[in-house]
């Protein structure tokens, strides 16, 4: 199904179809208001989920109590504070007052059904990913960065790859993937002193660097496993979302992919292709070794009937 555009989007979309055409201004939506007053704020999962009962329940969450809102939205009445200082309000007062004039409005036009916002806004962080997607591909119009990247990972052996708390499910799928065409890969989904120990022994056994991925909400046991990766004398490759910061400036290269934040939950559509494009760029630094460990594990793939489809 089609994505529908708001307001603004349809405007410029008309613009753009016929060149030089006034198109009248459209008064947004209340749902679009609401929206407006979370965008270019990072929230935490428990915030995204004060910000989605707002939307869906405008009408009637914007003449909540802090207390009904919070039991409502299943968060402790600290969070929906915390919630409204971080989108630069002075306490959960002036931000009712500041959505109480929208749910009115929308009262008075009859908005859409419940389900019809939900249903938009889902495609809207569809449509945000899209939009990293593209942002993405115009990093990659230039590829010699990740082209050199994937040279260097693929002459260290052992090459260790992290990700911790949020981030260990893009380290286990790079893992799981550079293991078919690199011959000794270690993974790392712990801090602390496990990490560490991986750390010394991947730098001991020869290993010159380690590649990281660092998504939201940013871990400080990720900063210090890298600070740990450097004093074991590896160099540090950086995934993450960030383009500055104490991460960055921990490693050595950083490349940066935006995530999706609309959902309670962030999405990773660009982090993941940036990964694959990693794994491309090593598999193409090695291509003899690359072809005969891949032809090796679809022997040992079809002898031992590992999937359904051989």
């Amino acid at each position: 199904m089609p994505s529908v555009p708001s307001g603004q989007q349809a405007r410029a979309q008309a613009a753009a179809i016929t060149p030089g055409l006034q198109v009248p201004e459209v008064e947004p939506t209340p749902a679009e208001r609401v929206r407006a007053l979370f965008g270019g704020h990072r929230l935490s999962p428990g915030q995204r989920r004060i910000a989605q009962y707002l939307v869906d329940h405008l009408t009637e969450a914007a003449f909540l109590s802090i207390t009904e809102l919070a039991e409502r939205a299943g968060v402790s009445q600290p969070s929906v504070t915390r919630f409204a200082g971080a989108l630069g309000y002075s306490g959960y007062p002036a931000l009712r007052e500041a959505l109480q004039p929208i749910a009115l409005s929308a009262i008075a036009a009859a908005p859409d059904s419940r389900e019809e916002i939900r249903r938009n806004e889902l495609q809207a962080a569809i449509d945000a990913e899209i939009e990293n997607l593209e942002n993405l591909r115009r990093v990659l119009g230039d590829p010699e960065r990740i082209l050199e990247l994937g040279r260097q990972l693929a002459r260290s052996v052992p090459l260790t790859v992290l990700g911790l708390r949020i981030s260990v499910s893009l380290a286990e799928y790079f893992a799981y993937a550079a293991r078919r065409i690199h011959p000794d890969v270690r993974l790392v989904t712990r801090g602390g002193s496990v990490a560490y120990d991986t750390l010394l022994q991947a730098g001991e056994a020869g290993g010159s660097w380690v590649l990281a991925f660092a998504m939201p909400r940013h871990a400080k046991e990720t900063l210090s496993a890298l600070s740990a990766a450097r004093r074991a004398g590896l160099r540090v490759a950086l995934i993450t979302d960030l383009t500055m910061g104490p991460l960055v400036e921990a490693a050595d290269v950083a490349l940066t992919a935006p995530t999706g934040s609309r959902l309670v939950f962030d999405s990773y559509a660009a982090p993941g292709v940036l990964s694959a494009a990693v794994l491309q760029a090593m598999a193409d630094a090695e291509p003899e070794r690359t072809q005969a460990r891949l032809e090796r594990y679809e022997q040992v793939a079809m002898q031992h009937e590992f999937f359904l489809d051989d």
